[in-house]
């Protein structure tokens, strides 16, 4: 008797563990460009969001709400200019603007008291770790803590813009260095 509750429990276990590790959710496969919106036309029924969640291939963002042709980031935005301010780099998994990197956001703050007429977008990126959800609201909620510090220094929230990109530009299987670099919010200056 002693023996068979043995063998039962044995096999509750195990059945136990086979069915844990079966159950357990898999990171989906990302899609390949043709199944992407870049197949799409300004027909097909794309949602159209710019802060936060844009539906964007290519630089081009798609409006089905109005039927109008794709437009681009710089019809959208204006003139882009890249690499004048420095990105804001994040701890894994992480979204609060450390004390390193509170000298570029200060930097960024002059930069728009200083051309009144600039905006700034504010773009945040993951690694590639994590799903694809996830990391497209820790990338918001990472471009949100910029624009929130941006604003307790005096900036207009609405010269602000934030697009999360999450991981959608990160380097798959990167080494930690990549992965450290990818982790960021890129400061975009729009001009009118």
């Amino acid at each position: 008797m002693r023996r068979m509750l043995i063998r039962s429990i044995h096999v509750l276990v195990m059945t136990a563990v086979v069915f844990a590790f079966t159950a357990c959710p898999k990171r989906p496969n990302r899609p390949t460009p043709d199944q992407t919106m870049s197949g799409l036309g300004p027909g097909d029924n794309v949602p159209f969001d710019v802060v936060g969640s844009g539906s964007t291939t290519d630089g081009l963002f798609y409006d089905s709400s109005t039927g109008l042709e794709p437009r681009s980031a710089s019809d959208l935005f204006g003139q882009q200019v890249r690499g004048v301010l420095q990105p804001v780099y994040f701890e894994f998994d992480r979204s609060t603007v450390g004390p390193a990197e509170r000298g570029k956001v200060q930097a960024a703050a002059s930069h728009l008291r200083d051309n009144p007429s600039d905006r700034l977008l504010i773009e945040g990126h993951c690694d590639w770790r994590g799903t694809t959800e996830y990391n497209l609201g820790l990338g918001d909620r990472r471009a949100g803590a910029v624009k929130d510090y941006l604003t307790s220094l005096g900036i207009d929230g609405s010269r602000l813009e934030i697009l999360s990109k999450g991981d959608l530009e990160a380097i798959v299987g990167g080494s930690e260095q990549e992965m450290a670099h990818d982790r960021r919010a890129e400061l975009v200056i729009l001009k009118n």
